[in-house]
């Protein structure tokens, strides 16, 4: 339940890919448009010189920036440097892991120009604070509390570090939960003679 003060919770799929955002209402879950119309936003994140950028503004210029421009930090979130997971994705990526503290893989950009290092959260937190972001400015109100989706097969260290994201992110994350069950869910309140 939402606190004095602050909007609905807002139900965030925080997804490798793409992300989307909904809220309850009207009797039924919304998804919400991005400012280009999207009803879902990549989940990249991009650094320059002056600015970051997130979503589709952050995709739309890979090509010309493509070590800094991250994406797939689903793929690292709660998972060690050392996982083979890890060192086989790193292959496929054009920007630069490392290994971190307790083995945290970490991910390493040039911002202002400075190399910056990322943990996966972090990457995941400025995700969803765009997603939040396009919540508030679709509801008017200011939005504290959410939950966020996670697939059935993240263990409890990314479970964790998805709710460590959204803290850092500045949400209550009141819920972090499977795909599958908000789905259904969803379908109960939609069809409550159901159950």
């Amino acid at each position: 339940m939402a606190g004095k003060g602050e909007g609905p919770a807002i139900g965030i799929d925080l997804g490798t890919t793409y992300s989307c955002v909904g809220v309850w209402q009207h009797d039924r879950i919304e998804i919400i448009a991005n400012d280009q119309g999207n009803r879902t936003t990549p989940s990249y994140v991009a650094f320059t010189d002056s600015e970051r950028l997130i979503g589709d503004a952050a995709k739309n210029q890979v090509a010309m920036n493509p070590i800094n421009t991250v994406f797939d930090a689903k793929r690292l979130i709660g998972r060690r440097f050392s996982d083979a997971s890890v060192q086989s994705d790193m292959k496929l990526w054009p920007f630069k892991i490392i290994p971190g503290p307790a083995d945290k893989p970490m991910i390493v950009v040039s911002y202002k120009g400075e190399e910056k290092q990322f943990a996966a959260e972090e990457i995941s937190s400025m995700v969803l604070i765009k997603m939040r972001e396009i919540a508030e400015a679709y509801l008017g109100v200011t939005i504290k509390n959410d939950v966020v989706t996670v697939p059935a097969y993240f263990n409890d260290s990314q479970r964790q570090a998805t709710k460590d994201a959204g803290v850092i992110a500045g949400l209550n994350a009141t819920s972090v939960g499977e795909k599958n069950y908000f789905r259904g869910e969803s379908y109960c309140w939609r069809h409550p003679s159901w159950w």
